[in-house]
C-alpha cells in the first residue's frame, strides 16, 4: 500500500496566500521525512480554495528540495494549458528528477479561468480528449504534429524526450481525474489510471474501478496491464487520540475555508451551480476517511483498499489549517499509521 499527502495550499480564513504556500512546501518536506510515498499538488486559479496556480511549477520546487519522495500533480488542468507546453514541463521534471514526477491531468470545471486564459468553454466541454491524446503523444513519440479541431501545427521534434531517462524510459506516469462514467471510459481506453476524488465513498470508487476495467478490456487493453493499473484514491486524514478529537479539529477549521473557497468559483457562462453545505461536507469527509486514532486510520485505509481494489492514497493533511498541527499530522501518519499497513 502506498500512502501520500494531498496538498491544496488552502487559504484558511485570516491567513495570507504566502502563509498557505509556505505550509504547502513544509508539508511536502515533512512528508518525505515521515516516509510517505508521494505528495500530490492541486491547482486552482483566482480562489482561496487553493492558492497554487501551477501544480507543475510547485512540483519543480519540491522535486528540487527532496530526494526520495514522488511528486505528482492532482491535477494540472488541461483545458487551460497547451498540451505541448504541459508535456514539455512534464518531460523536464521527469528527466531532472530521476523519474520521481507523475503527471495528473483533469478537465477542471466551467470556470472563468477559461475566459482569462482564452481557451473558451469548448476546451472544457468538447476538446479534452483531443488535448489528452496530443499530450500523450508528446510524452511517447520523438516527433509530433497535430491536425485536430483545437490544435493544429506542423511536425516538430520533442525536446527533451522523456525516453532519455535512465530510471524510467517509458516517460512520466500519467493519471486522469475521473468524476463521471465518460471520464472513466476515456481513461480506460487509453490505459491511464484514475485519480478519484475525496467526495466519493468506497462503494462509488469500487463501481468506477469496475467500469474502468470493463472499458479497458473492451477497448483491447492487455489484461495484465489492466490488472496492474495503479489508481489513486483521494481522501482526508486527521490523526488524534480519539475520533471526536480528530473530527473537532476538522469541523472547527474546514467549513470556514470551504465556505470562502467554494463560493469564490465563478462560472464562465453564468450557469447555476449548487454549493455543498460546508459543515455537512466536512462531517461527510470525517465519516468517509481515516479520521481518528492511528490504528483506526490504518484500519480504514486497509478496508478501503479491500473494498475498492485501490492501494494508492492521496490524503489531505492540512485540514486543520495550522502549520504546526499539519506537520504533526504528517509525522503521525508516517510513524503511527504506515507501520500497520506494511
Amino acid at each position: 500500500m502506498r500512502v501520500g499527502a494531498f496538498i491544496l495550499a488552502a487559504q484558511f480564513p485570516g491567513q495570507g496566500q504566502g502563509e498557505a504556500l509556505h505550509r504547502a512546501v513544509r508539508s511536502a518536506e515533512v512528508a518525505e521525512e515521515a516516509g510517505l510515498d508521494a505528495v500530490w499538488l492541486a491547482e486552482h486559479h483566482f480562489v482561496p480554495y487553493g492558492v497554487c496556480p501551477s501544480a507543475a511549477t510547485l512540483a519543480a520546487l519540491l522535486l528540487g528540495r527532496t530526494h526520495r519522495i514522488g511528486v505528482g500533480t492532482a491535477v494540472s488542468v488541461l483545458p487551460t494549458q497547451h498540451p505541448v507546453a504541459l508535456g514539455e514541463q512534464a518531460a523536464l521534471l521527469h528527466l531532472t528528477s530521476g523519474g520521481r514526477f507523475t503527471l495528473g491531468v483533469g478537465r477542471g470545471g466551467p470556470w472563468v479561468d477559461l475566459e482569462v486564459f482564452g481557451s473558451g468553454l469548448a476546451a472544457y466541454e468538447q476538446h479534452f480528449p483531443e488535448s489528452l491524446d496530443l499530450l500523450l503523444r508528446w510524452l511517447r513519440e520523438p516527433r509530433v504534429g497535430a491536425a485536430g479541431e483545437r490544435h493544429s501545427f506542423r511536425e516538430v521534434a520533442v525536446v527533451p524526450r522523456p525516453s532519455e531517462s535512465l530510471e524510467r524510459p517509458t516517460g512520466p506516469p500519467v493519471v486522469v481525474a475521473c468524476t463521471s462514467p465518460g471520464s472513466v471510459r476515456l481513461a480506460a481506453e487509453r490505459g491511464l489510471p484514475m485519480l478519484l476524488g475525496m467526495h466519493c465513498g468506497d462503494e462509488d470508487k469500487a463501481e468506477m474501478v469496475a467500469l474502468w476495467r470493463r472499458s479497458a478490456l473492451a477497448s483491447g487493453r492487455d489484461p495484465a496491464e489492466v490488472a496492474a493499473a495503479e489508481h489513486v484514491s483521494a481522501g482526508v486524514v486527521q490523526i488524534a487520540d480519539t475520533v471526536q478529537g480528530a473530527a473537532e479539529i476538522l469541523t472547527k477549521a474546514m467549513p470556514g475555508w470551504l465556505r470562502r473557497g467554494l463560493a469564490a468559483h465563478e462560472t464562465v457562462d453564468g450557469r447555476y451551480r449548487a454549493m455543498r453545505d460546508p459543515l455537512a461536507y466536512t462531517e461527510l469527509l470525517c465519516d468517509l476517511h481515516p479520521v481518528g486514532p492511528a490504528r483506526l486510520c490504518a484500519d480504514r485505509l486497509a478496508a478501503s483498499a479491500e473494498r475498492t481494489g485501490i492501494r494508492r492514497f492521496a490524503l489531505l493533511v492540512e485540514g486543520s489549517g495550522d502549520l504546526a498541527a499539519t506537520e504533526e499530522n504528517v509525522r503521525r501518519l508516517g510513524a503511527e499509521v504506515l507501520p500497520h499497513l506494511g
